[in-house]
């Protein structure tokens, strides 16, 4: 990542001075407590200085309307504390001076506004760009005592440095005796750079953190199913031994005149496994009780394994379905294919901002349409919308990947085998050295009632191996 150094302000400033020295302050935001939005204005033009001390990308710029959607900023409607003293003192006030100190990067905006008894004052907003220090600081310049703070920093945080409301301003200690500059730092006229730069950062920034904190979710999720369906095989395994109760009930009943009632044991003559063996009874009951009992725990198991395999079915189609959301995460390139997935994720949660509904990939092979679904959403568009009956379907075989369909009557071999290899490398066994792809026509798919979005069952299919 490119530093924001003292140089790069000093350039941003020469380039912007002219504008901001006699503009108006109108409007003040603060989306999060790091980063501020000044609309000023000045000669008829107005522009949005975007202030940002985060220790990860702090910097300053005017942004454009397409980098501020990239930056995906959302205005609480409630402001903080700090943007309403902001707000108090400096909106519809007036910029009478701009200034760096040599070689800082601090950005120092003198404002000249009034007080409660109509008496001009001059304030000082201070925007440092100083990594984990990065602060903005209000002070009356005529009193050198600041009025507030975005990170009030206490005796316990900084031994030379204390700020807070009443205290004086001062400098940073240990101040610069030269220009620091990155070896890659921007031009003479850096501002538009800066702004695509850094909005680039805080979206790929907001990509990824988005993308960790769903894989969080969906894997702790597949691990409780996973767990669970564990144990269920453990119990499916145990409940297959039921047979063998049906089996001692039909020998007690085939020998019941052969020995005597409350007995401890008896030794029959298995006829399925053609061997003798001792079975264990209860003594307080009857022949014909005990083999009752025997039939009751057969057709208590046999009920358990009809009861289990059905929840097993269950959570190895949740499984699946997890598993399909994981791939969609990791492929997902955009904010807007994300909010998608987390409408899956989180149905709950209230959305904030509203996203635009994405499109699945549109491609083209030999001249024909072929689309491919990037997510659940897209996945399911594509099923239930896009396509025709006579249309041809593709996804990999017992593997999370994309639907793809192919919008071609009578394809050759040729088309095929390349719809096939788009399945696999849109899919989580891209990089498999062989992996089955299975095709059949879109009248042949069919999505469940009550079914995960995405999930279709098919017949009539045909594999491609790659």
């Amino acid at each position: 990542m490119i530093s924001f150094d003292s140089l790069t302000l000093n350039k941003w400033l020469k380039e912007n001075s002219e504008f901001l020295t006699g503009a108006r302050i109108q409007k003040i935001q603060q989306p999060t407590r790091r980063d501020f939005i000044f609309s000023i204005r000045k000669s008829g033009e107005t522009k949005k200085l975007y202030l940002n001390i985060n220790p990860q990308y702090y910097h300053v710029c005017f942004m454009s309307k397409g980098n501020e959607e990239k930056r995906l900023i959302e205005i609480p409607s409630k402001p903080p504390m700090f943007c309403m003293l902001l707000r108090k003192y400096l909106e519809n006030s007036v910029i009478c001076k701009v200034n760096q100190p040599k070689y800082e990067r601090i950005l120092e905006l003198y404002i000249e506004t009034f007080n409660e008894i109509s008496e001009k004052i001059y304030l000082c907003l201070a925007i440092e760009l100083m990594g984990k220090h990065s602060n903005i600081i209000l002070y009356n310049y005529d009193t050198n005592i600041i009025l507030g703070c975005a990170h009030n920093v206490g005796a316990d945080k900084s031994r030379e440095r204390e700020l807070a409301g009443t205290l004086p301003y001062t400098y940073p200690p240990n101040s610069p005796t030269k220009w620091y500059c990155t070896s890659n730092t921007f031009s003479d006229k850096p501002n538009s750079e800066i702004d695509n730069y850094y909005a680039q950062i805080i979206y790929d920034e907001k990509i990824h953190s988005t993308k960790e904190k769903y894989k969080q979710i969906i894997n702790r999720k597949l691990k409780k199913d996973k767990n669970s369906l564990s144990k269920m095989q453990y119990k499916l395994d145990k409940e297959f031994d039921s047979d063998k109760y049906r089996l001692y009930g039909d020998l007690i009943m085939a020998n019941l005149y052969n020995f005597k009632d409350y007995s401890q044991s008896i030794k029959v003559f298995d006829y399925e496994n053609e061997k003798n063996i001792v079975i264990t009874l209860d003594k307080t009951k009857t022949l014909k009780d005990n083999a009752n009992q025997f039939y009751k725990l057969y057709n208590k198991g046999k009920n358990s394994v009809l009861k289990l395999t059905e929840l097993s079915e269950n959570l190895k189609n949740n499984i699946t379905y997890l598993e399909q959301i994981l791939y969609s995460i990791d492929i997902a390139n955009s904010i807007e294919e994300l909010a998608e997935i987390g409408l899956e994720i989180e149905p709950d949660k209230i959305q904030k901002k509203s996203h635009k509904t994405t499109e699945p990939l549109e491609l083209e092979i030999d001249g024909y349409k072929v689309y491919v679904g990037r997510n659940n959403k897209q996945n399911d568009y594509i099923v239930s919308k896009l396509s025709k009956d006579e249309d041809f379907w593709f996804h990999t075989k017992d593997c999370a990947g994309s639907h793809v369909l192919l919008r071609c009557p009578n394809p050759s071999d040729e088309i095929l085998l390349k719809c096939a290899e788009l399945a696999k490398e849109y899919s989580k066994a891209s990089k498999s050295s062989k992996v089955g792809v299975i095709y059949t026509k879109r009248k042949f798919i069919k999505k469940p009632p009550k079914a995960n979005l995405g999930y279709v069952i098919y017949k009539n299919e045909q594999e491609i191996v790659i």
